[in-house]
């Protein structure tokens, strides 16, 4: 897709003005556009203490202890069992390029991870505080959830030079629930821009089918079924370069990228998925948890 099509048409961005949630006019903007900006929802000072407090548990892991990397690109994780149990737990995965032909970092640990994942929300003390936030759960209350869990987190690095592209998807399709119900909150810890590997949104295209569904096997193999093969529309994508402090709410069917980040800046963003425990939620997604971490809402 092209990157010249952030010239077209603009992603719904607005402000939330109080603790309300989002009012009529705004949710209307999102159920069109399947994605909405909003901007300076959270203070760029807490956006700065979570960078520095996931930089802390960075610090604590050793990359020698496991080295799973991470690619949306080619999928190098399936078949990973580090990966594939992390839903419960604080784990490190690295970008494909991070290694060299020596198996030696090229870059510092902190610039050669991929992301972070997926449970610290419910595990560590500093993320749960920023994910569970009376603005944040107005937001939820507002789309119209009956029974909203936060089903998982991402700590995203989009590291300066090897920063990996995503192809385009619906996040639906990893996190499936009967009837859909996943819905994304990707917050920009810094600012995002084209050059460091922004998102890229096609507006109004959750309405269309979900295309994949990444599910679990019989025998426990993690692999893809094709539901439509339709491919998306060309030059359709549209940028979100958004500032520090802004968190981009987009819809569980919404199709999105990222391009690599090839500059010489991080791109720091942390993601949270949200579904409704009314819905069911298959046995067959990749993603599951102990009996001893139950799901939470936003109490």
């Amino acid at each position: 897709m092209d990157d010249k099509s952030h010239t077209m048409r603009a992603i719904p961005t607005v402000k939330v003005e109080d603790s309300g949630g989002l009012t009529a006019e705004q949710l209307a903007d999102f159920r069109s556009a399947g994605v909405l900006v909003l901007e300076d929802f959270v203070p760029v000072s807490d956006c700065h203490r979570l960078r520095e407090h996931a930089l802390k548990l960075v610090g604590e892991f050793d990359p020698e202890s496991v080295r799973s990397v991470f690619s949306a690109m080619e999928q190098t994780q399936l078949g990973d069992t580090y990966f594939e149990q992390s839903g419960d737990k604080i784990r490190f995965f690295f970008e494909q390029d991070a290694f060299d032909a020596d198996g030696n970092l090229r870059q510092s640990k902190e610039d050669s991870l991929n992301k972070m994942g997926h449970a610290m929300h419910d595990l560590d003390s500093v993320f749960d505080a920023f994910s569970r936030t009376p603005e944040l759960a107005a937001i939820v209350d507002s789309l119209g959830y009956d029974d909203p869990v936060i089903l998982q987190s991402m700590y995203i690095f989009k590291p300066p030079r090897i920063g990996g592209e995503v192809h385009c998807h619906q996040d639906s399709t990893f996190l499936y629930t009967e009837p859909e119900s996943c819905i994304g909150f990707w917050f920009a810890l810094e600012d995002v821009t084209l050059e460091n590997g922004c998102m890229h949104f096609i507006p109004g295209g959750h309405k269309g089918p979900l295309k994949e569904l990444h599910y679990r096997d019989t025998d426990g193999t993690m692999t893809f079924k094709t539901l439509d093969d339709t491919p998306w529309p060309e030059n359709a994508t549209v940028a979100a370069e958004v500032k520090a402090g802004s968190v981009v709410v987009f819809d569980g069917r919404a199709p999105h990228l990222s391009g690599a980040n090839l500059s010489d800046k991080s791109r720091h963003a942390y993601t949270l998925h949200v579904i409704d425990r009314k819905s069911h939620y298959p046995a067959e997604n990749w993603l599951q948890r102990s009996a001893s971490l139950p799901l939470r809402g936003f109490n």
